[in-house]
């Protein structure tokens, strides 16, 4: 992104912005100014409860967030929180499928129907995009012993015959004797759309092995997750 032009700023806070004609003037931290067209200010977000007369309950909210357990359960009995206003995993499919497996125990008869919330494939459709699915490295080597990593980094045939690159890193983080993949991560052009057949492999317990195995699709950027060694 950086090569692309986009400049990052690190190190530092917006203290003050200003607008100055029909520029905007930021002030940082460091006593640095920089003049914008155009300002967008992403700062993450909380739960859309204002209006929810939550004040005339028991409900327990947290940094603006109904919490709930496992199974989507408030601290109130007969009362569900789940989708972005739980604050677990903020993507609209997640709060469909939580919906849906709430549906099926309550009204389905579906006794321990629930939503795993692990291996949820996720992708940052930046330019160049990027997509994880699982663990990061220092997370699995937190939960287990023995973790091994394969990685490679290349660049794309689609840029072939352009004088810039924009490279492609991949990775596979896996633990045990049997290198289960507990994470896989990738960046570089076409990987947003790699996640969802990757993901479909991992939450079935893919392994290293059943990845080698797996024979690639030749020229694809994605073959190089079943030829790492």
């Amino acid at each position: 992104m950086e090569n692309a032009g986009v400049k990052f700023l690190t190190s530092r806070r917006l203290v003050k912005l200003e607008k100055e004609n029909d520029f905007y003037v930021a002030e940082y931290s460091t006593g640095e100014k920089d003049t914008f067209e155009q300002v967008y200010c992403a700062i993450g977000r909380s739960g859309n409860i204002k209006y929810l007369g939550l004040e005339n309950t028991s409900i327990k909210v947290e940094n603006q967030f109904i919490p709930s357990d496992d199974w989507e359960n408030t601290n109130v009995e007969g009362i569900y929180s789940l989708g972005d206003v739980s604050g677990k995993v903020q993507l609209t499919p997640v709060a469909i499928a939580a919906g849906q497996k709430l549906a099926h125990r309550i009204f389905g008869g579906q006794a321990n129907s629930k939503l795993d919330y692990s291996n949820i494939p996720t992708v940052m459709f930046s330019h160049p995009p990027f997509g994880m699915i699982g663990l990061t490295e220092e997370q699995a080597r937190k939960k287990h012993e023995d973790v091994k990593t394969y990685k490679t980094e290349f660049n794309s045939m689609f840029y072939g015959l352009t004088e810039k690159k924009i490279p492609t890193f991949m990775k596979l983080i896996v633990a045990g004797p049997e290198e289960k993949i507990i994470g896989l991560h990738a960046l570089g052009k076409g990987v947003d759309e790699m996640m969802q057949g990757f993901g479909v492999a991992i939450k079935m317990g893919a392994t290293k092995k059943d990845f080698d195995s797996t024979v690639a699709i030749h020229p694809t950027a994605s073959e190089e997750f079943v030829t790492l060694s």
